[in-house]
């Protein structure tokens, strides 16, 4: 992924400290025979910052709105169930709800950056993925880059890549969700409320799970964290290979 972050702040992309210089292509030299790469791959960052940025306007729009008057505090209190159980903690807040996303019966919502072809996979066959996440509630910030170099190899070999098999539980239910229903290539974004992310608040105990310790530290703080902060993440994922089961 890029160097700069989904809200447009300069960040330590996760991974190992290296003393080695990581090939980049030029952009001059993306442009002139990809033009059309540029264009989408600039788009998706736009599009992924402008859906963070509507998190947190939303949040700090609710926050002023709780301040304004006792009669206005009580007219928003009136919107939600109370539950005793979490009275006085913030995880009763409403979900929000994004534009230009499908949202399926479970709540997960989604969008397709790129539409893939050929068959979906189906149950029982392992499918080969590449992906990124970042802590949409929290501040936007990211615990697994996408398109990384993976083992040093540039001959599409995905032994570095995740891998999972359709049906076995082992990613958590968003992303096997999302996944069943693309096509190979295809890229999906996809915004996964806390009930269908990890269980328990652990990624030891379901996938994907960030591959460095940065990352890991990103993830867990905001799982672990049982104050106020909002634990909704989002996953771009793309689909690179169906092996049949």
């Amino acid at each position: 992924m890029a160097s700069i972050s989904t809200l447009g702040i300069p960040f330590q992309s996760p991974g190992r400290a290296s003393t080695s210089t990581t090939w980049r292509r030029p952009i001059a030299a993306l442009t002139s025979h990809h033009p059309d790469v540029c264009i989408k791959k600039c788009a998706g960052v736009i599009e992924r910052r402008q859906v963070i940025m509507l998190s947190v306007g939303f949040l700090a729009g609710a926050a002023l709105q709780h301040s304004s008057s006792n009669k206005d505090a009580a007219a928003m209190a009136a919107e939600f169930t109370d539950m005793p159980a979490i009275r006085g903690k913030d995880y009763g807040k409403t979900k929000m709800r994004y534009p230009d996303y499908t949202e399926t019966e479970s709540g997960l919502q989604y969008k397709d950056l790129r539409a893939g072809s050929g068959p979906l996979p189906k149950m029982g066959e392992t499918v080969v993925v590449d992906w990124d996440g970042y802590t949409i509630g929290y501040y936007g910030r990211i615990f697994e880059a996408r398109n990384k170099t993976k083992g040093g190899s540039f001959e599409g070999d995905d032994k570095d890549f995740f891998k999972f098999r359709l049906g076995s539980r082992e990613v958590i239910p968003a992303f096997e969700e999302a996944v069943s229903g693309m096509a190979p290539g295809g890229i999906r974004r996809i915004i996964v409320p806390p009930e269908l992310g990890y269980p328990e608040n652990d990624y030891n105990k379901s996938g994907p799970r960030p591959t460095t310790f940065s990352g890991q530290r990103a993830l867990d703080f905001v799982l672990r964290n049982q104050g106020l902060i909002d634990k909704t993440l989002l996953f771009d994922i793309e689909l690179l290979k169906v092996i049949p089961g």
